[in-house]
């Protein structure tokens, strides 16, 4: 992931692209600095949640932005998002979720909410990092509460 991102970032230069410089610079900080955290290599699931998180962190800045009446702010933040999107695999289509949800469901024999943390532990760990955890949450709250 993070040679994607060198890689990218040259381009960008090269392209006197500057919101893309910027963000992927950002984005590249990020991975790097988890990377020593981590004492080396980073984990291809690990890089996945650093982006996660950041894209998550330009979600909530563009909120903020929009709420303060500040719509170019806003605007430039959500594509910040969507360009760190690009670098997510493809989450999973609904029906794809709910059947994980329903198998990790039988396998770990929830039957209520208090089983909530298995379930989700499972999907999440079978979805390869294609799957939101909120939205995970929720799917398996609303089958346990059935």
């Amino acid at each position: 992931m993070i040679e994607r991102l060198q890689a990218d970032l040259r381009a960008a230069r090269l392209a006197r692209d500057s919101t893309r410089v910027g963000a992927l610079g950002t984005l590249l900080a990020a991975l790097q600095g988890a990377a020593k955290d981590a004492g080396g290599e980073l984990p291809e699931a690990e890089a996945q949640a650093v982006l996660r998180r950041e894209r998550k962190r330009r979600a909530e800045a563009a909120a903020s932005y929009r709420e303060g009446g500040r719509e170019d702010q806003a605007l430039v933040e959500e594509a910040e998002a969507a360009l760190i999107e690009s670098y997510l695999p493809e989450e999973l289509d609904p029906a794809e979720l709910e059947s994980l949800v329903d198998a990790a469901i039988v396998e770990t024999g929830a039957s209520s909410a208090r089983d909530l943390g298995a379930v989700i532990r499972l999907v999440m760990e079978r979805s390869g990092g294609r799957a939101d955890g909120r939205t995970v949450s929720a799917r398996v709250r609303a089958r346990l509460s059935r």
